[in-house]
């Protein structure tokens, strides 16, 4: 059997880490590079190899998996003065599972081919550290079809629903309109779970009474227990992150002249609860937004 092409991975954030965790646990060689290496040490005990830089990691890799923070760092990252574009090659793919502007993307993908040669798919990521830990991501895909054909095999490996949705930039659109449903709905479990503390309900039977029903549902059976419980730590996604997709979302909607109100008041309560000093607190404790059994 053929060995498997060694991987790159630049970003070990919460996503990062658990992704890099399970692309060693599946036979994968992997360098990574992180902006703080204090971050490297579970990857690089499970056998990462540590890397200088984003250049490095692209130098020793075939293909180089991406996750980090927004547009800014995904730019620094590939064109910056150690990025990955520095020693990109053609024939390599570069997988960016970072949630950044679609627009960007696009052109950040021709940029990095005219340049280089080195192919971009764009895959943002949705599901969260453990569904990354169990390989049962849901990414989705912008890109070149033989591209993204090319790099199924690691796919295979993180996802449970891997789908092109288009050419470069597609995926993070799709992930947008993810984001868009996400964050809605996280504000609407917030105000549906203090309604029913506040009704004198059993609250915590809810996700029992409604199952089966059209309110059945994935955030229901995991989010709602976790939000009427108050448990939040460790933070499964921060808060910080979900409102600049949020904002994103915003902006596009705003771009394309649309009147969108349920998504804008989503938008302003994920903005007054980080303006608060929630910043790294994890996203679906939107909940203490709002008092215990009453209201905003």
């Amino acid at each position: 059997m053929a060995a498997k092409p060694r991987l790159g991975f630049v970003g070990l954030g919460l996503m990062g880490t658990a992704m890099s965790l399970r692309l060693l646990e599946k036979g994968w060689p992997l360098n990574v590079w992180n902006l703080e290496p204090d971050r490297l040490g579970p990857v690089v005990e499970a056998g990462g190899v540590a890397m200088a830089s984003p250049a490095q990691v692209a130098a020793e890799s075939d293909v180089v998996l991406m996750c980090v923070l927004h547009t800014q760092a995904v730019e620094a990252c590939v064109f910056g003065e150690h990025g990955i574009a520095q020693t990109a090659r053609n024939g390599q793919v570069l997988i960016d599972h970072s949630t950044i502007d679609p627009n960007k993307s696009k052109a950040f993908a021709a940029k990095l081919r005219a340049d280089t040669g080195m192919a971009w798919v764009d895959a943002p990521i949705s599901g969260g550290p453990l569904a990354a830990r169990d390989g049962q991501l849901t990414v989705m895909a912008g890109g070149e079809e033989a591209d993204v054909d090319t790099i199924k095999p690691i796919m295979a490996d993180l996802a449970a629903n891997f789908t092109r949705a288009g050419s470069a930039g597609a995926g993070q659109l799709a992930k947008m309109l993810n984001q868009a449903i996400v964050g809605t709905t996280y504000v609407l479990m917030a105000e549906a779970l203090t309604l029913a503390e506040a009704s004198g309900i059993d609250a915590a039977k809810l996700p029992e009474c409604l199952a089966g029903g059209h309110a059945d549902g994935t955030l229901l059976k995991q989010l709602y227990p976790r939000m009427q419980a108050r448990s939040f730590d460790p933070p499964l996604a921060y808060a910080r992150q979900l409102l600049k997709d949020m904002k994103a979302v915003k902006s596009e909607i705003h771009g394309l002249g649309l009147d969108l109100p349920l998504i804008e008041k989503a938008v302003a309560q994920y903005d007054s609860y980080v303006s608060a000093g929630h910043e790294m607190a994890d996203a679906a404790s939107i909940v203490n937004l709002y008092r215990r059994g009453g209201g905003a």
